[in-house]
């Protein structure tokens, strides 16, 4: 390979890579529209680069369900969750989750909670130095969420839950708790329910963390067009 070539195949990396995250803030912050046909030649001009990085990330997109590709349509970015997807998605959450607190409280080897911790400290030091928080709590939340289904050591629970991308689509809702002062204070409980490894305080922190987020990405909706079957936090017994 020339020195050229070489060079050439360095940029074409890294910028695929630069393409990737570009366009997936853009969806997640709705610069690119949802349900919306994506202009490649647009984002030629746009961003520079070739066509080639941004075929790249498009069916990059395509895996975290961001965009579908129609033979002979080209490409879309996906359609919002809708009221129904949204309480379907909290629904199968709730099956699975609060079972995982559980688990990885009883589990004392693996035990996550120190990395959960340092997790929270990071993402709170971050947002003291930044007041756009929205993409540090979209990553913050899928590891943090991510790592406890991972002490539980079930992949096939840990395959279906990261199959979902749901936090990459609920925060495309525009939920209320931008600067994520309620989920780092139901994430602490979390935490320190599995450090004290006490799986009953564990299953049931991870039980209100979700309904109470439920209900907050739920705003996104009118109270008529919700339907709601998940019961309100101060309803709980």
């Amino acid at each position: 390979m020339t020195e050229t070539l070489a060079r050439d195949f360095e940029h074409r990396g890294r910028s695929g890579a630069e393409v990737y995250w570009t366009l997936r803030a853009k969806i997640l912050d709705l610069q690119l529209p949802p349900d919306a046909k994506v202009n490649i030649d647009a984002l030629v001009r746009e961003l520079g680069v070739s066509q080639t990085p941004i075929r790249e990330a498009l069916s990059q997109l395509e895996g975290d369900r961001l965009i579908v590709k129609t033979p002979g349509k080209g490409y879309r970015t996906t359609a919002l969750l809708g009221t129904t997807e949204l309480r379907e998605l909290f629904e199968f959450r709730l099956l699975i989750e609060p079972w995982a607190a559980r688990a990885a409280a009883v589990n004392r080897l693996s035990n996550p909670s120190r990395f959960l911790t340092a997790s929270l400290d990071d993402f709170e030091s971050g947002t003291a130095e930044h007041t756009a928080v929205r993409h540090q709590l979209v990553a913050h939340d899928t590891v943090f969420h991510d790592r406890i289904l991972s002490a539980s050591s079930n992949e096939f629970a840990l395959h279906a839950y990261r199959a979902t991308h749901c936090h990459l689509h609920l925060f495309r809702l525009h939920p209320a708790d931008y600067q994520g002062t309620s989920t780092v204070e139901e994430h602490r409980r979390i935490v320190d329910a599995i450090a004290a490894c006490d799986p009953d305080a564990a299953e049931e922190a991870m039980h209100r963390h979700l309904i109470d987020a439920y209900h907050r990405f739920a705003e996104a909706f009118t109270q008529e067009e919700s339907g709601l079957r998940l019961p309100h936090p101060a309803n709980l017994c």
